[in-house]
C-alpha cells in the first residue's frame, strides 16, 4: 500500500520540475527521464493496485465466510434458553448479514481509506516543503472539519445499529410467515402478513432516510469546505507568486498535492457510512459471540463413560426467570430398563422435567444425577451422545429419508439404517416411492404425512441406540392403525433403556413401570397404572375422563376379575354397531 501511494504521488510532484525546469528553463534533456519516471511510477501503481484488490477483496470474502461459520457454531452451542428468547429467522439474519460489513473494513474500502491517509501524510510533508503558510491555513480548516465528521459518525452509528436490528426482525418475521404459509392461507391472513411486512420495511426505509439525510449534509459540508479552501489557497498562492516566494510550478504542484490531502476527508464522507454500518454490524456480532456457550460452564469437567441409565431427581426445583418456580421439590428415581411416564395437564411441568433430564437446563435447587453423577458437572457431549429424543413435533431436514434417519448416526452402515427403518415401519411407505429411501422429504418433511414423519423420527432414535430415551408424545401424530404398527418398534426401542414418556393418550403408558402425575410443578401421585387407578385420585379422573368411563360402571383392574375400564369400554364399542357397520351398510346399498 505504501509503494502504491508513493508511486501515485510521483505524477503530481513531477509537475513542479516539468514547469520550472523543463518548460521555463528549456531543459529538454530532463523531459525524457521525467516522463520515464512518471511512466514507471504509474505502472508500479497499477500493479500494486491490482495486487491489493485481489489480496484484500478475496481475504475479505474468506473472513466473512469464517465469521459466519464462527457465529453459526457459537449460536449452535448456546443454551436452549437463548434460542427460546430469540427468533430463528432473526438469528439467521444476524449470521448472514451482520458480518457483511467486513467487506468494507478489509476490502477495497480499506485500500481507499488507509491508502488515502498514507497519501495525505506524504502530501502534507511535501506541502509544508513548498509553502508552510498555505499548508497551516488549509490544515486548520481540514482539522476542524475532521472533528465535526467524527462527531457526526458517532451520532449516526446508533442509527446503523438500529437498522441491523430492524433488518433482522423483518427478515425473521418474513421467514416465519413463509414457513407457516399453510396457517396463513388456512386463516386467510395473507393481507395481515402483508401489512406486518409493509410496516417492517417502512421502518427500515425511515431508518435509511435518516442516514441519507445525515450523509447528504456531510457531503454538502465537504463540498463547501473544498471550495472555501480552494479559494483561500488561490488568494494566498497568487500573492506569494507575485511576491516571488513561490514559483508557478510550485503553485501547480501544491494544488495537485492538496487534492491528496483533501481526498481522504472526502472519502470519509463517501465510505464512512459504509464503515460505520460495518462497525455497527460487527458490534452486534460481538454481542452474539460474547454469549456464554452451554459447554463453557466451568463446572462441567466430568466425562461420562458408557452409562447404565439410572436417573435420579433429588429435591429438584427449577425457575426459568429466577423468580417464579415451575418445578417444586421434585424427587424420583428411574432405574435402567424401566419406563417412567409423566402425565398431567398442560403447564404441569412435564416438559420442564424432560428438559432437565436432557441437560437443556440446570436445577435452581436440588440435583439431577445420572449413574450417581451430578448432571450439572458432566461434559454435555459425553452425555448427549447417549441420549435419544423423539419429540411430539417430529422435525425433519430438507433431505432424503435416508439422510434424516442417519442424522443420529451419520456413519451408520446401510444395513443398520434399513434395519432401523424396518423396526419403525418406515419401509412400508418408503418402498412405495419411486426413489425409495432417496426420496426428498421437503422442508420440515412437508411432503410426508404426520405419521410418516413420526416413523422416521422413531427410526432415527432406534439407529442412535441411546441409553436414555425420551418419548415426548411420540405417537400423537399417528392414527390408531399407524400407532399399532409402530408399537413393536417402540417396544424394541425401549428395551434395556431408561425411558421417559410424556403422553396425553393414557392408553399408551399403562405398562409403564412408574407413572408420575404432575400438577403445578409438583408430583401429585406416583405408582403403576393399576395402583393409581385403585387410588381413585387425579390419575383416575384423567383416565376415566379421557376414555369416557364412569366410575360407577367399571371396576378398577383386579376387582372381581373384571376388565379394566378401558378394556370394557373397548369391548362394549366392539359389540355395538359402529362406524364400520355403517360403512358396510353403505357399501351394501
Amino acid at each position: 500500500m505504501l509503494i502504491n501511494r508513493v508511486s501515485g504521488l510521483v505524477l503530481p510532484y513531477s509537475t513542479k520540475y516539468l514547469i520550472d525546469s523543463v518548460i521555463i528553463k528549456h531543459r529538454a534533456d530532463l523531459l525524457r527521464p521525467l516522463v520515464l519516471t512518471v511512466l514507471s511510477a504509474t505502472l508500479l501503481q497499477g500493479i500494486t493496485s491490482f495486487s491489493l484488490t485481489q489480496l484484500l477483496s478475496k481475504e475479505a470474502q474468506r473472513l466473512i465466510t469464517e465469521l459466519r461459520q464462527k457465529v453459526q457454531v457459537h449460536i449452535g452451542r448456546l443454551s436452549i434458553s437463548f434460542h427460546d428468547s430469540n427468533k430463528s429467522g432473526t438469528l439467521v439474519a444476524r449470521i448472514m448479514s451482520d458480518v457483511e460489513g467486513v467487506r468494507n473494513l478489509i476490502g477495497t474500502g480499506l485500500v481507499d481509506f488507509v491508502g488515502g491517509l498514507i497519501s495525505a501524510g506524504i502530501a502534507l510533508v511535501l506541502l509544508f516543503h513548498i509553502s508552510p503558510v498555505m499548508t497551516v491555513i488549509a490544515f486548520g480548516f481540514l482539522g476542524a472539519f475532521t472533528l465535526a465528521l467524527n462527531k457526526a459518525f458517532t451520532t449516526i452509528r446508533p442509527i446503523f445499529r438500529e437498522r441491523s436490528k430492524i433488518n433482522a426482525e423483518v427478515t425473521g418475521r418474513l421467514a416465519e410467515s413463509l414457513g407457516g404459509v399453510r396457517v396463513v392461507k388456512g386463516y386467510h391472513a395473507e393481507e395481515r402478513e402483508e401489512n406486518v411486512f409493509t410496516q417492517g420495511v417502512v421502518r427500515l426505509l425511515n431508518n435509511v432516510m435518516r442516514t441519507l439525510t445525515a450523509t447528504s449534509v456531510m457531503s454538502l459540508s465537504a463540498s463547501v469546505l473544498l471550495g472555501f479552501v480552494g479559494a483561500v489557497i488561490m488568494y494566498v498562492g497568487s500573492r506569494q507568486i507575485m511576491a516571488g516566494t513561490l514559483t508557478i510550478g510550485g503553485f501547480f504542484t501544491y494544488t495537485m498535492l492538496l487534492g491528496f490531502l483533501i481526498a481522504p476527508i472526502m472519502q470519509i464522507v463517501q465510505i464512512g457510512t459504509q464503515l460505520t454500518e460495518a462497525v455497527a454490524g460487527l458490534e452486534r456480532t460481538q454481542e452474539i459471540l460474547s454469549e456464554h456457550r452451554e459447554d463453557e460452564d466451568p463446572r462441567r469437567v466430568v466425562t461420562l463413560p458408557e452409562i447404565h441409565g439410572r436417573v435420579e431427581f433429588d429435591h429438584v426445583s427449577f425457575s426459568y426467570d429466577g423468580i417464579r418456580e415451575v418445578l417444586h421439590d421434585i424427587s424420583f428415581v428411574a432405574e435402567p430398563d424401566t419406563v417412567t411416564a409423566l402425565v398431567g395437564s398442560s403447564g404441569s411441568g412435564k416438559s420442564t422435567t424432560i428438559g432437565l433430564i436432557s441437560a437443556f437446563h440446570a436445577p435452581t435447587r436440588g440435583v439431577v444425577r445420572v449413574d450417581s453423577v451430578d448432571l450439572s458437572t458432566v461434559k454435555l457431549d459425553s452425555y448427549r451422545t447417549q441420549l435419544g429424543v423423539v419429540l411430539q413435533e417430529s422435525f425433519l431436514f430438507d433431505g432424503t429419508i435416508r439422510e434424516n434417519v442417519a442424522f443420529s448416526r451419520p456413519h451408520a452402515s446401510e444395513e443398520q439404517i434399513l434395519r432401523a427403518c424396518r423396526i419403525a415401519r418406515v419401509d412400508e411407505f418408503a418402498e412405495t416411492f419411486a426413489d425409495k429411501y432417496d426420496t426428498i422429504v421437503g422442508e420440515r418433511g412437508v411432503k410426508l404425512s404426520g405419521g410418516q414423519r413420526q416413523r422416521i423420527s422413531i427410526a432415527r432414535a432406534i439407529l442412535a441406540e441411546p441409553r436414555i430415551l425420551i418419548l415426548d408424545e411420540a405417537t400423537s401424530s399417528l392414527d390408531s392403525e399407524s400407532e399399532a404398527l409402530i408399537q413393536e418398534g417402540l417396544s424394541y426401542l425401549m428395551q434395556g433403556r431408561t425411558t421417559f414418556v410424556i403422553a396425553h393418550r393414557l392408553s399408551t403408558i399403562r405398562r409403564a413401570n412408574q407413572i408420575l402425575v404432575m400438577e403445578q410443578g409438583k408430583i401429585l401421585e406416583r405408582g403403576t397404572h393399576e395402583q393409581l387407578y385403585d387410588l381413585r385420585g387425579r390419575y383416575y379422573d384423567l383416565y376415566t375422563k379421557q376414555h369416557g368411563v364412569e366410575s360407577n360402571l367399571f371396576l378398577a383392574p383386579g376387582e372381581g376379575g373384571l376388565d379394566t375400564g378401558e378394556e370394557a369400554n373397548e369391548k362394549r364399542q366392539a359389540n355395538a354397531p359402529g362406524i364400520g357397520d355403517a360403512l358396510r351398510m353403505v357399501r351394501g346399498r
